[in-house]
């Protein structure tokens, strides 16, 4: 972001010195970049390619050497002598002295076979004795996890880094269990392998190189210090502390690094072991990041040399932009009268042209404008008019509310349930009136009031009134103007009713139509004669304010459906003297679709 300011606080001529200046440096910088990014992607892939190499190499000859405590497993778990020695039951300490010096099979592996380092065959045998070849496995060693897996896994052959009792360190060890001549008990045979034999394949490696079980503990390591740790403690990296085998990247110790990982799976058994090697990007690509840094210095060179060359000819353009951001200023200032004129054929000339026709544009779009925000400011004025004529009385609402509902209350307790269900129906009419913004609402809540209203005008005229309100249920969350029904209602009722002695039945139906909805208000009272029709008709055209003082008029309800929806959404007024009056007004159904009602 401080760098887009600066370049926005820059004068056009050094603004449009650098743009020619990157322009020109680009190639040279793109190729540079192109050439010793390309010479550092081919340094690490070969670096990649020999430590994957390494790390191959380094598996294989694990795989050999582990080959060895698997084949002479294969041949103890099952020598009957073997199991002969460890499962009999003694009687004294000479015979188990006997019996030990008497199988030297042991004794001879490892000294036939220096990738071992010791053998030791864990039994249950009370009469036994420990001799570093048969131990007797006690309580601890029994709750050992090794241990228990080897007698989980029912002579399938593991692998961990487990303390050798005799030199108090740990080994690499094969281990597997295997059944004793006594039916029912187990045998655990554990063969450790050489440590110097492993860091022997791992010392010549370049890169950190560690052998780790299936438990992330380092069992070889071509770094002293680490072996016996946890992988975890030295390297918190999620994918190196993962089995996914492959080459992928890493950060080390806050370094961008290489991790080649290969998984060693011996045959019969049921974990493994993985070779892993490290290497920092850093260290491999030292050579390629000086070629980096010469180049940045020909680059350098090249941008200063051009900078002396270039800014010349940025000075001829800036003057013809400084007059057209000369007359940039004029118009901001409100002078959009003003008209830019600059020869050439150019893009700055074409700047010009745009620019004079953007002004004639913005001065069009600002008067249209106006005359929006006029019909909307004309649009609330109606709603403000309506609302403050339904409670221009009511100075204080909630002490009318609270009046309205003891006066409700007391009917109740005289018995006067019609006088309380009135009370009701009036005081949730006026709270409707309050809470009606200028918001749409759905049909469904304008008709409620409009029920409301009416039951309040039943109550008056009793048998007299009827009504019957008639809605598709698809419609009934349909948003439309508040308080734009009932208004049609009260002067159904006001201009039907009250010149009709044997009362009237007011109909309101909202039902679909092509391309809309039509709502319409009707009564069988008693008309209006033709000249008295005319005249209505002519004052709702014309767009004169009305001057009756009613409360709600057809005039507002019809101003504001030409607002919202236009003239065709106009009230259409039809009436017969004795017959009855209808009022009906349509709403379009794309306007209808993309209003919704305000629930607030």
């Amino acid at each position: 972001m401080n760098v887009i300011r600066m370049m926005n606080d820059m004068k056009m001529k050094k603004k449009l010195a650098i743009t020619f200046i990157s322009a020109a440096v680009l190639p040279l910088l793109l190729s540079g970049l192109l050439l010793t990014g390309k010479l550092r992607s081919i340094v690490i892939q070969d670096a990649s390619a020999q430590v994957g190499a390494n790390v191959e190499r380094v598996r294989k000859r694990t795989e050999e050497l582990i080959q060895v405590p698997l084949d002479i497993s294969y041949r103890l778990t099952t020598d009957n002598a073997l199991k002969r020695v460890a499962g009999q039951k003694y009687e004294n300490n000479l015979e188990v002295i006997q019996a030990y010096r008497g199988y030297t099979d042991i004794r001879d592996y490892l000294q036939t076979y220096k990738e071992l380092s010791g053998i030791r065959v864990y039994t249950v045998n009370p009469g036994a004795l420990d001799n570093w070849e048969f131990i007797q496995a006690t309580d601890r060693i029994l709750a050992q996890d090794w241990y228990q897996e080897a007698i989980e896994q029912k002579g399938l052959a593991g692998w961990n880094l487990i303390q050798d009792e005799r030199l108090g360190v740990d080994e690499l060890s094969l281990i597997r269990s295997f059944p004793l001549d006594v039916p029912g008990r187990t045998g655990v045979l554990v063969i450790s392998v050489d440590e110097r034999q492993l860091h022997a394949i791992l010392e010549q490696e370049s890169f950190q190189t560690l052998i780790v079980d299936n438990r992330n503990r380092i069992v070889a390591s071509n770094e002293a210090d680490v072996f016996g740790k946890n992988l975890s403690d030295i390297h918190a990296n999620a994918n190196i502390l993962s089995r996914e085998e492959g080459s992928y990247d890493a950060s080390i110790n806050g370094k961008a690094s290489k991790v080649v990982i290969a998984h060693l799976e011996p045959e019969n058994s049921w974990n493994g072991l993985r070779v892993i090697s490290i290497f920092s990007v850093s260290e491999i690509t030292r050579d390629a990041n000086n070629v980096i840094r010469l180049g940045v210095v020909v680059i350098s060179a090249s941008l200063l040399f051009a900078v002396l060359l270039i800014y010349a000819s940025a000075s001829l353009l800036s003057r013809r932009l400084f007059r057209l951001s000369h007359h940039m200023s004029k118009v901001g200032t409100g002078a959009w009268e003003t008209y830019l004129h600059i020869d050439g054929k150019d893009e700055i000339g074409l700047l010009a042209r745009r620019f004079n026709a953007l002004v004639k544009s913005v001065t069009q779009l600002i008067e249209e404008v106006q005359e929006t925000n006029r019909q909307k400011s004309l649009v609330e004025q109606r709603q403000n008019e309506i609302k403050f004529k339904m409670l221009a009385s009511q100075i204080n609402p909630h002490f009318l509310f609270n009046a309205l509902e003891s006066i409700r209350m007391e009917s109740h307790i005289r018995k006067q349930d019609d006088i309380a269900q009135a009370v009701w129906l009036l005081s949730m009419l006026l709270r409707s009136s309050l809470e009606a913004g200028n918001g749409n609402i759905a049909l469904r809540k304008e008709l409620e009031w409009v029920r409301c209203y009416l039951e309040i005008q039943k109550f008056r005229y009793e048998e007299r009134l009827d009504y019957r309100l008639q809605v598709e249920p698809q419609l009934e969350e349909m948003p439309i103007p508040p308080l734009i029904i009932q208004p049609l209602v009260e002067n159904a009722i006001v201009h039907g009713l009250d010149n009709r002695a044997e009362g009237a039945v007011i109909e309101v139906e909202a039902k679909r139509v092509p391309n809309g909805v039509l709502i319409k208000v009707a009564d069988n009272g008693a008309g209006m004669p033709a000249d008295r029709l005319a005249r209505v008709r002519e004052e709702l055209a014309a767009a004169v304010e009305d001057q009756e003082g009613q409360r709600i008029g057809l005039r507002n309800v019809n101003d504001r459906l030409v607002l919202l929806y236009g003239a065709s959404s106009a009230l259409r007024i039809e009436s017969d003297p004795g017959s009855g009056t209808s009022i009906a007004f349509y709403i379009p159904e794309a306007i209808r679709d993309d209003q919704s009602p305000d629930r607030g």
